[in-house]
């Protein structure tokens, strides 16, 4: 998943993501390395925060 770079491209820590999706920042870093897999609902917020699609999340499309 593109997680890291979209949050290192607009400058935001795991712990300000995590606040976002209201989950503790070591949950956030679980699905950023790819340790768990992210529920659906929290791809919806993060697609909707990042203002793309949730294929571009997953690595469906290049298309954001």
């Amino acid at each position: 998943m593109r997680l890291r770079d979209l949050r290192e491209d607009n400058d935001i820590t795991q712990s300000q993501i995590a606040s976002v999706l209201n989950i503790r920042q070591n949950t956030y870093s679980q699905y950023e390395n790819g340790k768990r897999q992210m529920p659906i609902e929290l791809l919806w917020k993060l697609a909707d925060y990042y203002n793309t699609s949730i294929d571009y999340l997953v690595g469906r499309t290049n298309t954001k």
